[in-house]
């Protein structure tokens, strides 16, 4: 698995990753997209680069701060004072704000190292806050001087008021609560206000623990099960808060000001940059998933192209973790609550060995029905990574129309290959080529590039593969911090493949996937169908912060350096690609995307490039997307898709359940049913046989409707509108 930080103390434990590595997926805000590992050479020059950072370290030492720190609290080290001054001018210099890290900036500062601690206000008191904000303009003046201690003073209480609660919702076991008093419990409460009182703080306790037992009541559990299991994970939790260390609290306070920044600007300890260099060595084994602890659940993040979740298809991003289970029979260990390295011990292990996940599904409500998944682990390879291709048939009219669909997960390149001078070595462009030259031997009419999920990766990957579409010309512009910009072209003359041309998008398509996507779009070559893109239009470069060592014993910092800019002039950063044919997705706007990330960095507007855009030969866009809406009215998946979509979102929207044991089994038997009848009504209205029982629908295979749609768009597009059979839904084949 790949783990990420620790909200409450900081901690990552990178284990398992693709061979591009994602430092964006660091913290709650950040979400799913692999960081680009191109930087260009004009942009930062080593030399400038080595005497920042040298500079940055030779700094006279400041002497220690005054601050009080209880006794036995853990306290800065010289050696973290010198990185902490080393990091804060390397922000100030080097990233692409140029922002000053004044009064304004501390106080943004102090706001989000407090989230970072107690982002559901449920440790805090109002007059710890209150305490605290003596400290809200010395921020700035900390990260300069190194005296780091009022951050160390505010962990301090937090370990304290940890340890109360924890005490506390231990001490309300001894007594079985009422599940029949007609109360609820408020379990999303960011933004909410801090407890004024102890009194109000233990009641908000009280109501916790009383949801966190009918959870397990809601599984079969009676009483003294589910007190003996809470008792488990409140003690494991009591014992975590104490073996939290120097650098997590550290790394969480550094995270603190560089994603003040933006979003995707981080520093790794020590312990998590070697992780990193493991990984890039691709030699991990597990499940392939991104892992992050929020509010007490292992959270899945991302699900890795290539990895046994990702081939077994049935664990999805925000998906939560709450068991793990050994082998094929093992009994479920409960996690809520442990340490995210703890949980990524248990889940890794040697290739071919099974392991089984106890899941909270995404947006679903704590005692919400679980199930239980199994995964074969293995090695998450780059053959496993590597694009595929199929072909779909449909009919329209008395044609029989081929879709080519080429499923590209990520921009890739056997970097290591290739420099040994393999000259065979893998990458996404070479491997689509090929697979063009199948799909031509095979006469298709149009063609899908399947881009959905793929949060980038090597950016030469992605203007090589526009190449493949397009003659010749620009594809993207690099702008750096200093106004200076690069434009990166087509390294191809000549064009693979010059057919009919889809470019299937979704909400976590992103970096390297948007500006394919986006050039596509720009020289009229073909359509994008699906969602609106991820919006990540920044670069990030690597600093090791060590001056000759060959470990990282300072760690480094990731630091945003550039944006991208498309050959019209405007950004992909916040807005992402707009799709020209818009199709429903799962994944809320709202809530993922680079405009749902605080202090994500603005869109804006270059000069264009020429280029020479093509003339659309295929059906007008706003005729496909007419047609498209036509054919859905009629279309028993996509409804059922709608339905499935809208019922999610009640469940996203909702933020308090009811602690009433009564209404919390009437509420799970009136979504199941719900669900079932909406399977039914999609099995009914395309001639199948109902589904009898909730536990048949989990085992069943559900239909892409996505992609059966975008098939019928390309087919429209070659065949014609007026060709549209809106009475059925076509026929598909496929073929690997």
């Amino acid at each position: 698995m790949t783990a990420q930080r620790d909200r409450h103390s900081g901690n990552q434990s990178e284990a398992e990753a693709l061979y591009e590595v994602n430092p964006d997926r660091m913290s709650k805000e950040s979400q799913l997209m692999p960081k680009l590992a191109h930087r260009p050479a004009t942009w930062f020059a080593a030399s400038a680069l080595m005497l920042l950072v040298l500079s940055a370290g030779s700094a006279s030492r400041a002497p220690a701060g005054t601050e009080a720190l209880p006794a036995g609290a853990i306290a800065p080290s010289e050696r973290q004072r010198m990185v902490a001054r080393r990091v804060g001018s390397i922000l100030e210099e080097a990233h692409y704000l140029r922002a000053a890290i004044d009064d304004e900036f501390s106080a943004q500062v102090f706001g989000r190292y407090l989230d970072s601690l107690d982002g559901q206000r449920s440790y805090f008191l109002a007059r710890d806050i209150d305490e605290f904000d003596g400290y809200r303009l010395r921020f700035d003046d900390m990260i300069r001087t190194g005296e780091l201690e009022p951050a160390y003073v505010i962990f301090a209480r937090f370990q304290q008021r940890n340890r109360e609660r924890l005490r506390y919702a231990l001490a309300t076991l001894a007594k079985e609560p009422d599940f029949t008093i007609a109360e609820s419990f408020e379990f999303d409460r960011k933004g909410a206000a801090w407890p004024a009182s102890e009194a109000e703080m233990n009641e908000l306790w009280r109501k916790r623990v009383k949801n966190d037992a009918l959870s397990l009541l809601l599984t079969g559990k009676n009483w003294k099960d589910a007190a003996d299991i809470l008792s488990k994970r409140y003690e494991r939790a009591l014992k975590r808060i104490d073996q939290i260390s120097p650098d997590e609290v550290f790394e969480n306070l550094l995270n603190s000001y560089a994603r003040t920044f933006d979003p995707h600007s981080s520093y790794f300890s020590p312990r998590n940059s070697e992780e990193y260099r493991i990984q890039m060595s691709l030699n991990y084994e597990g499940i392939g998933a991104s892992l992050q602890l929020i509010d007490d659940y292992v959270t899945i993040m991302n699900v890795l192209e290539g990895g046994p979740a990702a081939a077994a298809g049935t664990l999805g991003v925000n998906d939560r973790i709450v068991g793990v289970g050994q082998g094929r029979s093992g009994p479920f260990t409960d996690v809520i609550g442990w340490r995210l390295d703890d949980v990524v011990q248990l889940i890794r292990g040697n290739a071919g060995t099974t392991v089984r996940l106890q899941i909270l599904p995404a947006g679903a409500a704590p005692g919400s029905n679980e199930k239980q998944l199994e995964f074969v682990r293995n090695k998450v390879t780059l053959e496993a990574q590597a694009a595929q291709k199929e072909v779909r048939t449909i009919r329209r009219g008395d044609r029989t129309l081929k879709i080519g669909v080429i499923t590209v997960p990520s921009f890739y390149q056997d970097i290591d290959a290739q420099s040994s001078g393999d000259e065979n070595y893998r990458s996404t462009t070479r491997d689509v080529r090929r697979l063009l030259g199948e799909l031509e031997a095979e006469r298709i009419d149009g063609l899908v590039l399947d881009l959905r999920g793929n949060g980038g990766g090597f950016l030469p990957e992605a203007t090589a593969l526009t190449g493949l579409f397009i003659d010749r010309g620009p594809v993207v512009q690099l702008r750096d911090y200093t106004g200076r910009t690069e434009v990166l072209d087509d390294p191809e003359p000549g064009a693979t493949y010059g057919g009919p041309l889809g470019v299937l998008v979704d909400r976590f398509s992103a970096s390297a996937s948007e500006i394919f996507a986006g050039a596509i779009q720009d020289y009229h070559r073909g359509i994008v169908i699906g969602q609106r893109t991820f919006g990540k239009g920044t670069v990030q470069n690597s600093l090791r912060l060590d001056r000759w060592s060959q470990r990282p014993v300072n760690g480094q910092l990731h630091v945003t350096i550039g944006k991208f800019y498309r050959v019209t002039g405007e950004s992909t950063q916040l807005r992402g690609v707009e799709p020209d044919v818009p199709l429903p997705s799962r994944i809320s706007l709202e809530d993922f995307g680079e405009s749902a990330l605080e202090a994500a960095l603005p869109w804006d507007r270059i000069a264009g490039v020429p280029y020479h855009a093509l003339r659309p030969t295929s059906a007008p866009v706003a005729t496909l997307a007419s047609e498209e809406g036509a054919r859905a009215a009629h279309d028993p998946d996509y409804r059922w898709l709608i339905a499935d979509i809208q019922a999610g979102e009640a469940l996203r929207r909702q933020r308090t359940v009811s602690l009433r044991l009564a209404d919390r089994r009437e509420e799970r038997a009136r979504l199941d049913s719900e669900r079932l009848e909406r399977e039914n009504a999609r099995r009914t209205a395309m001639g199948g046989k109902p589904l009898k029982r909730i536990e048949d629908l989990d085992a069943a295979t559900l239909p892409d409707v996505v992609m059966e749609q975008t098939t019928e768009v390309m087919a429209d597009m070659v065949a014609g509108p007026s060709a549209v059979d809106r009475n059925r839904p076509a026929t598909v084949k496929r073929s690997s």
